[in-house]
């Protein structure tokens, strides 16, 4: 099999330890609502100490008062607009991180934005910058400034948010299909650049199809009821999370809500 074939994960065959992430620190983007915030209470619940990444001040704070109120390891907040943020922000964000903590266990790259559903050509050029920025820029500056803390950790995992346009592109989807096809590749370039010098694992999960604002806006006469919800896919994350899985290295994987 090809390294970098699409997986399914056996979930059936899996269950997250209570403790699973306990004193670990775990880094989420677009943590304000959605897939973001569903992972940020799921790793709270397991031990993580998370720090909450996103543009909107009031959704962070909102999701850093419900780990609060259940109890969970205290949370951080970074605020940050993925779109807007100049290069250098990026080098302030990881000497930021550093002053606090001193490693991160896992870098979960959720944050992204849709665009404009229309023919390649006649994409707004400011609106492909902008997604490009967002969706595969913005993940790369992140995750080249937080490398140091990554190394740091006895065992790392960085996970990108991928889509099944990013294995095959469909017409209208633009900038975020390129967007998704270039995290593949990136997360591909990482997993061999680290794989022998040092302990970090690069994957990236298709979580499938989830109720999020994002989807709303991509299929607006779709039904919500029958779309899951954002926290049915926190297996999964959680699966790639957990060291104890070997050989998810350079994987791209997807879930499709069923063990």
């Amino acid at each position: 099999m090809n390294p970098h074939d699409t997986l399914h994960i056996p979930l059936d065959q899996y269950q997250a330890a209570t403790d699973l992430l306990r004193d670990k620190n775990i880094l989420i983007t677009g943590a304000g609502d959605g897939i973001g915030r569903a992972l940020a209470l799921g790793c709270a619940r397991h031990g993580a100490t998370v720090i909450l990444l996103g543009r909107t001040v009031k959704k962070l704070e909102a999701v850093y008062d419900e780990i609060e109120a259940a109890g969970y390891p205290q949370a951080a907040i970074f605020p940050l607009d993925l779109e807007k943020t100049a290069a250098e922000d990026y080098e302030q964000l990881g000497a930021a991180l550093g002053e606090h903590f001193s490693r991160l266990d896992g870098l979960i790259h959720n944050a992204a934005t849709l665009g404009q559903h229309t023919p390649l050509v006649l994409a707004d050029p400011q609106m492909w910058q902008r997604v490009l920025q967002t969706n595969l820029t913005a993940p790369y500056l992140i995750t080249r400034a937080c490398y140091p803390l990554l190394k740091a950790a006895d065992a790392a995992s960085v996970i990108f948010s991928s889509d099944a346009v990013a294995e095959r592109g469909r017409a209208y989807w633009g900038a975020y299909a390129v967007s998704k096809g270039g995290l593949v590749n990136m997360m591909q370039i990482l997993a061999d650049e680290w794989e022998n010098s040092t302990r970090i694992r690069v994957t990236a999960l298709d979580p499938g199809a989830v109720q999020t604002r994002l989807r709303r806006q991509a299929f607006p006469g779709e039904d919500p009821r029958h779309v899951p919800a954002p926290d049915t896919c926190l297996p999964a994350f959680l699966y790639l999370l957990d060291s104890g899985n070997p050989g998810l290295n350079g994987k791209h994987l997807h879930w499709d809500g069923q063990t």
